[in-house]
Formats: C-alpha cells, sequence, structure tokens
C-alpha cells in the first residue's frame, strides 16, 4: 500500500455466491486530488465505492481512508468522509435549508450550529435564491448540488462521488465541476467514479479504468493513452481524386489498420520512425495534411475495456457493518 495516501485499497474483493464483482482491486490516492474511477457498466464501480464507504463489506482484502481501516474503525471513517450517490438522498419535501439542517443535527450539531452550516453551504453552492423552497421543486442539477452539499454538511474530507453528473444538463454538469475543482483547492480528497471520458479528463489527476471487476490500467491521462501504445498517423491529400493512390502507397509502408477519414488516410503506427517510410512513398503527390495524434482518451477506454462484462447489474446494498 502506499504510505500517505488518503484513499488505499489492498486486494479488495467483493463476491456474491459465486459472482466475483469486485476482483483484488488495489487504490492509492493522495490527499487533496480527484481520482476518476472509469469501467463499463457492472464493472464494479459502485461496489468498490460502497466498500470503502463502509457501506458494504469487503469479502477479503483490505482498505483504509484517512489511515482508518474500513472494517476495524468503520465509525472513524464515516466521520471523514461524505458520499453522493448516482440517486439525489434529499427529502423532497423539505426545503433544501432544512435539509442541510437536519443533516447538521443528524451529526450532532446544535440547532445553531446546523443552521450557521446550512447558511455557509447555501451560499457556497449557490442556492440561497432557493434554499426556502421544497427540494422536490428543484431543477435536476440544482438537487444534485444540494445532494453534494448535504454530504459536506461536517466538513467532510474525502468525498466519495458516485456518477454523480449522470442525466444533467452540460451547464449543470460545468456548474459541479467547479465545484469539485474549489473542493480540493481546499484541501478534499475526491474519488469519483464516471461513465464520461470528459468528466475524467476534466476532473482526475489520476485514472483507474476497471473491467470485470479488475483494474486493467492506471495512471494519469496520459499515462494511460502511452499504456495501450501507438499513434494515429492522418494523410490528406490536396485533391480529392488521389485518395485512392495515397491509400495504396500507405498500405505498402503501414499495411495495418488503415481507414478512411474525411478525405483522408488513417493508420496506427508504434513511434515517429514510421512516419519516413510513408513520406517516401508519397513522393510526388501534393499532401494538404500529415499529421500524427496520440490515442484519445475514448481511443484508450475502448481498447482497454473491449470484452463485454459479463456480470449482471451490480446488487443493491445487502449488508452493513
Amino acid at each position: 500500500m502506499c504510505s500517505g495516501a488518503m484513499i488505499e485499497a489492498d486486494g479488495l474483493t467483493r463476491r456474491y455466491g459465486e459472482t466475483t464483482v469486485v476482483d483484488s482491486i488495489d487504490l492509492a490516492v493522495r490527499e487533496g486530488t480527484v481520482c476518476a474511477v472509469l469501467g463499463p457498466n457492472g464493472a464494479g464501480k459502485t461496489t468498490t465505492v460502497r466498500m470503502l464507504a463502509t457501506l458494504l463489506r469487503a469479502t477479503s482484502g483490505s482498505a483504509s481512508v484517512g489511515g482508518h481501516d474500513i472494517r476495524r474503525n468503520a465509525h472513524r471513517v464515516r466521520q471523514l468522509i461524505g458520499l453522493t450517490g448516482q440517486y439525489a438522498s434529499v427529502d423532497e419535501n423539505l426545503s433544501g435549508r432544512d435539509n442541510l439542517t437536519l443533516i447538521g443535527k443528524l451529526w450532532g450539531m446544535s440547532g445553531k450550529r446546523a443552521r450557521a452550516r446550512a447558511d455557509q453551504l447555501l451560499t457556497a453552492f449557490d442556492l440561497v435564491d432557493v434554499a426556502d423552497r421544497a427540494a422536490g421543486r428543484y431543477s435536476g442539477g440544482i438537487r444534485r448540488r444540494l445532494d453534494l452539499a448535504t454530504s459536506l454538511v461536517a466538513n467532510s474530507r474525502v468525498l466519495f462521488l458516485d456518477e454523480p453528473t449522470t442525466g444533467l444538463d452540460p451547464r449543470s454538469r460545468s456548474g459541479l465541476w467547479e465545484t469539485v475543482r474549489e473542493l480540493v483547492a481546499d484541501g478534499v480528497t475526491v474519488l469519483l467514479t464516471t461513465q464520461y471520458l470528459d468528466e475524467a479528463a476534466a476532473l482526475a489527476d489520476h485514472i483507474v479504468v476497471i473491467d470485470q471487476g479488475r483494474v486493467v490500467a492506471d495512471g494519469t491521462p496520459n499515462d494511460l493513452r502511452g499504456h495501450v501504445g501507438g499513434r494515429t498517423l492522418t494523410v490528406r491529400p490536396r485533391r480529392p481524386r488521389d485518395l485512392p493512390l495515397v491509400q495504396e502507397r500507405m498500405a505498402a509502408a503501414l499495411p495495418e489498420a488503415l481507414s478512411s477519414s474525411r478525405g483522408g488516410v488513417r493508420a496506427r503506427i508504434e513511434d515517429i520512425d514510421g512516419i519516413q517510410p510513408v513520406i517516401d512513398r508519397l513522393a510526388g503527390l501534393e499532401i494538404a495534411e500529415l499529421s500524427m495524434n496520440d490515442p484519445s482518451l475514448e481511443e484508450t477506454f475502448f481498447r482497454l475495456t473491449e470484452r463485454p462484462s459479463p456480470f449482471p447489474a451490480e446488487p443493491a446494498i445487502k449488508d452493513i457493518p
């Protein structure tokens, strides 16, 4: 395990009967950073969050949050964390202010302190104008902001966000991203599960890709692009009628993975040395574009998770320690 990490997991595993939903996951998240956990449906993302948040017992392996073991010191872990699940957990019949005040009282705050904390969060999350309106009348984006605010009533230093922007419009997503950035700048550690590659690229210092319950890759976005290897070379002739000739000559130099795209020809090459044979064979043709790009995060994700997951949707919570 990584010394000094705020969230750590070593061989974390969860089985349901004969089905292994999370299979020996190792994880290390540094304090004050965002770790994004990517994976297709059923990959084990939510189950991993539930175990780390002490809502679900691990079958085997170990993990800690803030130095506290999730099994032996679950109550200490719960004092450190905030959790925003895939669905808003606020009471729709209460106002935003009353939701926050109620959570504060449940944390053991006095009425005065709970109301003061509610006012702080209403301001921080730009909810003052709707503070006294029933949460059931909020838009999806506003409700998610309130949901996030409730998870921070106790000044949580670790925040688990399980697909927090699912179903939100682009403006609401962007606003939530900015809120997360502000929290991290204040020292909060965030573990974010998401299916949105742009979200991971925009927020994450570190990305873990899970497929079929296992970690298949981890690192920075650039690390992951390098992990799958290969770059894309694009050649576009100035005259469209030369496209078949370009494709023929490129095929002779790079016989693998040729494809046509927007009036050009694309091919995957392993390194920059592969360009020279292509240039030699294109001599005499007028070329409008010759470019080389690293794999996109989307390409990387699909190459890392190319096999469909055999697992059904993740089971509901069945046990709480």
